[in-house]
Order: C-alpha cells, then sequence, then structure tokens
C-alpha cells in the first residue's frame, strides 16, 4: 500500500544528483577574469582563437585556470585568472598583442568575473546563476525612441518611389513631397489626379490615399494605415535593440539585459559596468554604411602593391585581413537601404542576401551598374570616422531598386552580413530618460540581506514543523530543502537571471511549499482521528490532499503566468522564479516527502502510531 517501485526511487535520486549538480556551481566565489571580443563588426572571434590567448599568456609567463569561448550573438573568450594583479598583466599583454595599433583597435580587452568552478561542472554545462543590477551593481539606462523620426525617413524614401512611379507612368505632378506625417504630390487638376491614385494605391497599399483640394489644383495626400504603422515602429524597435546588443558586448558585461518596454522604451541594463560615461558613448554611437566601386586598374594594383593610394581612392581592409583600394565616390549610403534580407538563390541554390533600395539609390545603382559590369562593388561599415569593408561582389549584370549579394557565402555568413546591413545603424535616434547607478557593495548587501532572510525563513519553518508534526514535520523539511534544491539547480541550468525580487519569489516559495506538507499531515490526522489505520492513513492523507494541493497550485501557477506575460522588469524577475518554484513545490512536496514516508514505514506492517504530532480527538 505504501511501497514506491524501484523506478519511481530512481526518479527522485535522479532528480536530487541533477539538484545537487547544477545548485553546486553558485557556491563558488566568481575570480577576476579578462574578456576578449570583437570591436569591428566584419572581424567575429571563435573557438581557433584560444590558442592563440594561450600563447600570449604563456609567452608572458600569466598562470591561468582557464580559457574558455561563448558562442551567440555576441561571441567572446574569457580567461579566468586567480588575482586581481594576474588580471591587470593579462589586460595589458592581451591589449597589446592584439591590438598592435591603439588608435585602431581590432579586439577589446574587458574587465569581467568569472566562476571558479571546476571545469568538470563546467563541461557538463553547470554554471552559476547570472546576477541582475540589483544583485551585482551596474548601470541602467530607459530610452525614448523617436518614432516619429522613424516613419519621417519612411516617408522620405517613398515619397521619392512615388515620384519615380509617376514618371514612369507619364502622370505630370508638381512633385511628391514629405509634409508632417504624410506624402503631398501636387497635381494640376481633377482628372490628373483621378489617374493618379490608381497608380499610386496599387504600388504602395499601405499607404491611405486621399484627393485633396488645393485651391485651384488638386493633390494626392498619404498617410500609413495602422496596421503599418505599427509595423514600422516594431521594426525601427526591434532593428535597434539588435543594434544595442551588438555594441554592449564591447563593456564586458556577462548579461545585458536589453528589452523593449511599452511600445517605444528600451530598458538596457549592464550588470557589472560601472562607466556610465563609456556605456554612453557606446550605446549612443552612430554608425553609417556606404557603397562604392572598387578601383581594380593596373595603377591601382601596383600602387597597392608598393603600400601607396592612388589619387581619389581610399584604402580598406576585408573581413581576412586583405587590403582593398575603393574609389571615393560614394554610390549609396545606408540612408537608401530600407532593407536586407538573407535568403537562397533560386537556380544556383547558393546563399546570397538580397537588398532594397529606394527609388534615389535605385537610380543611381542602375546608371553606375550599367556601366561598371565585371567590377567590384564594396559594401562598407563606418564606425568612428573608421570603416571595414563588409563585402564587395562583383556586378554581374545592371541592377535596380532590388537586387542580391553573392560569393562565397555559407548561410551563417549571409545572414551576419543581412543583420550588419540592417543593424549597422539606429533606425530611429534614442534618448535617455532614466539612468540609474547601482554600486557593486550595495548590490552584495542585497545578496547578503537576501540569503539572511532565506535562512532565517527555513529555520522558523523547520522550527515549527518538527515541533507540530514531529517526525512527518522533519520529512517535509527534507522535502522542501529538496525543493531549493530543485529551484536554484534549475535557475542555474536555464542561465536566468536572479534579481532582488527573484530572491523574494524563493522566500515566497518555501511558505507555499511547507503549505503542501501542512495539508498531507492534516488529511493524515483527520484519517487517524477517524479510526482509520496507520498505513491506511498515510495512503488516504497523500490520496486525498493530492486534488487540493494540485488545484491550489494550478490557480497560483495562472497568477504566476500572467505576471510572466504581461509584466516587465523586476516583475518579469519574479514571476520566472515564481512559477517555476510551484512547478518543484508540486514535485518535492507529493513525491519526495512520500517517497521518505514510504522509506520509513512501508516494510511495517503493523503500526501502533504515526510520530505526526498529538491527534486531537472529540470527547
Amino acid at each position: 500500500m505504501n511501497r514506491y517501485p524501484t523506478w519511481k526511487y530512481v526518479l527522485i535520486a535522479v532528480a536530487l544528483l541533477f539538484g545537487m549538480l547544477y545548485t553546486l556551481p553558485n557556491f563558488f566565489k566568481p575570480v577576476p577574469a579578462v574578456q576578449v571580443a570583437s570591436v569591428k563588426p566584419t572581424i567575429k572571434v571563435d573557438a581557433s582563437m584560444t590558442s592563440r590567448i594561450e600563447e600570449i599568456l604563456k609567452k608572458d609567463g600569466i598562470a591561468y585556470s582557464g580559457v574558455f569561448f561563448e558562442g551567440g550573438l555576441a561571441p567572446s573568450i574569457k580567461v579566468r585568472l586567480e588575482s586581481d594583479e594576474l588580471q591587470l598583466k593579462a589586460k595589458d599583454a592581451l591589449q597589446k598583442e592584439l591590438n598592435p595599433d591603439p588608435t585602431d583597435p581590432i579586439y577589446i580587452v574587458a574587465l569581467n568575473l568569472l566562476s571558479s568552478s571546476p571545469s568538470w561542472l563546467t563541461a557538463i554545462h553547470a554554471l552559476p546563476m547570472y546576477l541582475g543590477l540589483d544583485l551585482r551593481g551596474g548601470v541602467h539606462f530607459l530610452m525614448q525612441v523617436d518614432m516619429n523620426s522613424a516613419i519621417g525617413k519612411r516617408l522620405d524614401s517613398l515619397a521619392g518611389d512615388v515620384r519615380s512611379i509617376l514618371r514612369d507612368k507619364s502622370i505630370r505632378s508638381n512633385g511628391a513631397n514629405r509634409v508632417g506625417q504624410q506624402i503631398e504630390i501636387g497635381l494640376a487638376d481633377l482628372e490628373t489626379a483621378n489617374r493618379a491614385l490608381p497608380v499610386v494605391q496599387e504600388a504602395m497599399p499601405d499607404l491611405d490615399w486621399k484627393i485633396v483640394p488645393d485651391g485651384t489644383a488638386f493633390k494626392l495626400v498619404a498617410t500609413f494605415k495602422p496596421p503599418a504603422l505599427r509595423l514600422i515602429e516594431d521594426s525601427a524597435l526591434r532593428q535597434n535593440i539588435t543594434t544595442l546588443h551588438n555594441r554592449v558586448n564591447q563593456l564586458g558585461t556577462s548579461e545585458p539585459v536589453i528589452q523593449q518596454q511599452g511600445a517605444d522604451r528600451i530598458v538596457v541594463e549592464l550588470p557589472g559596468v560601472q562607466d556610465t560615461a563609456r556605456a554612453k558613448d557606446i550605446i549612443g554611437r552612430t554608425a553609417t554604411l556606404e557603397a562604392r566601386l572598387v578601383d581594380s586598374g593596373p595603377e591601382a594594383l601596383t600602387a597597392a602593391a608598393a603600400g601607396t593610394v592612388p589619387f581619389g581612392d581610399e584604402r580598406f581592409v576585408d573581413a581576412n585581413g586583405i587590403p582593398i583600394l575603393v574609389k571615393k565616390e560614394v554610390v549609396f549610403s545606408g540612408d537608401n537601404l530600407t532593407d536586407a534580407q538573407p535568403n537562397v538563390d533560386g537556380q544556383t541554390q547558393e546563399p546570397v542576401v538580397n537588398l532594397n533600395l529606394d527609388a534615389k539609390g535605385a537610380r543611381v545603382v542602375r546608371d553606375v551598374s550599367r556601366e561598371n559590369i565585371g567590377q567590384r562593388m564594396a559594401l562598407i561599415l563606418f564606425e568612428k570616422g573608421k570603416g571595414s569593408v563588409i563585402t564587395a561582389p562583383v556586378i554581374r549584370g545592371e541592377l535596380g531598386a532590388r537586387f542580391q549579394i553573392s560569393g562565397a557565402m555559407t548561410p551563417e555568413v549571409a545572414a551576419d552580413t543581412a543583420l550588419l546591413l540592417r543593424s549597422g545603424a539606429l533606425a530611429a535616434p534614442m534618448d535617455i530618460i532614466e539612468e540609474r547607478t547601482v554600486g557593486p557593495s550595495l548590490g552584495a548587501d542585497n545578496i547578503a540581506r537576501g540569503f539572511l532572510s532565506t535562512v532565517y525563513g527555513f529555520l522558523a519553518i523547520t522550527i515549527f514543523m518538527v515541533i507540530y508534526y514531529v517526525l512527518f514535520g522533519l520529512v517535509s523539511v527534507v522535502a522542501l530543502a529538496s525543493n531549493l534544491l530543485l529551484l536554484v539547480a534549475l535557475l542555474s541550468a536555464l542561465q536566468a537571471t536572479l534579481t532582488l525580487p527573484g530572491m523574494a519569489a524563493i522566500a515566497l516559495t518555501l511558505g507555499m511549499a511547507i503549505d503542501s506538507n501542512v495539508l498531507i499531515n492534516e488529511r493524515i490526522r483527520e484519517e487517524l482521528r477517524n479510526g482509520t489505520p496507520p498505513q491506511a492513513a498515510i495512503n488516504s492523507g497523500y490520496e486525498r490532499a493530492f486534488g487540493t494541493i494540485l488545484d491550489s497550485n494550478i490557480t497560483t501557477l495562472i497568477a504566476g503566468l500572467s505576471l510572466l506575460a504581461f509584466g516587465s522588469g523586476p516583475v518579469r524577475g519574479f514571476a520566472v522564479v515564481h512559477c517555476l518554484g510551484i512547478v518543484t513545490s508540486i514535485f518535492s512536496s507529493v513525491f519526495v516527502s512520500r517517497g521518505i514516508v514510504n522509506l520509513i514505514y512501508g516494510k511495517r506492517k503493523k503500526l501502533a502510531g504515526l510520530a505526526i504530532g498529538q491527534v486531537w480527538k472529540a470527547a
């Protein structure tokens, strides 16, 4: 009746072993480290670079305890060291070797902290939880995106397209211009307006077109339809968030938080960063894209071999470090680029990047490409006045508003190139409307207070349960400890960011989890009061309490999921821990506690009573 099959004990043992392994890294204090990341968008850090970093450290006699590569959107390499002194020496050595020209750095070497957990734990991806801004310290920015600017840029681009469309249809107009948040096209009479209206409606279905009298003449007035307006705003937010992700990696922060807040705001939290001025500089910098023809003439090649730059040319370096001479005349810039997406060529099945230009850029590209078939055109990304060649494909034919670039690209390279072209610059300007700095000492104090509150709460629960329920109270405390173990392990395995509200959720989870065991123990007491034999009372207590426990936890989980879906910032951090705590509490309070009780009482056929405290009976 009260015996678990072997597989259930194996399941409990595996869960507890998982909890111990993935909770263990959180007990190792972080140690000094240096982080190496790429400054230039065309140069990526990969796993093969770890051997080069190890050689530099060995050559300078700097002892280290591990070199780790971290992939993802912002790949980097971290070196774990034993002391602050070695950390500074390693930074200077790597800075000197990796950046021969300090005025034009290729890599950024930042100070950081890294877990000191053993390598065998790291090998199974057992890593400590990330600490949020309020626990580790750092800077917090709330940024307002200028949506009017994003909409205006899009209208400027469409105004140029409208002029080209009407010209191709031989419809004369007095010009198409953006006026505020709308496009106005001047037309001579109503007949011309009626001819132009279906043309522009078909070409630009995202705009709402109307004929409006303008004195003796007429004009077409267009504004964005609400769905198209929302799409432009969402696209601007996504592009700005992507651009910010590409930039904050240079600050050396291990787990930046960059997320949308509301319709037009972005929250940026950088744990571990104290230099607010530098963070502002990185986040607010601008990047521009330019397309120029590559100078491949004999004189240019001779000059390049001699290390000189011909008049009218500029020298850049591509992703492979090969110098390229390009002409100073700009074919088109990033302002003319409306979209860039990775794709696959339908005929050759090779990865390509599809580019879309506005009307002005398309006209220039059409003329230039017609006269330079067989030549190369370089796409250059400029940041802080320094340019890097992203790609330099060969012009195969006359280009227009839509064309593709290709050439020995993998799908990953095509996706990265499209990302760089789209997110090299911010889609819309942003203003910092809130700025907050949290010092590391305050973060350490928050950790200490949160840890003590959890410990004191656990001790208070332990004392009460053992006094009131005796052995069953002790079993409940063991189940509660397993709940805490599994919750911390899940947060570590998921690499969740723990914040102060998250620590409050852990303390709340302890109180909610013990409530389930109180229900079970009281149900067993009730069965004993009714004269049920002890073994049957145990079985009936767990079986009947399970439905109540499940119902109460599901309703609480619904509230937690609502906070997770609609909350943001600290509320979301609380909700994550709260929802995971509900799942672990059901497992520990029902399965783990009953497994322990079955081990104690399951093999005993005759029981005179249970150590569950005083069972009060009616007179």
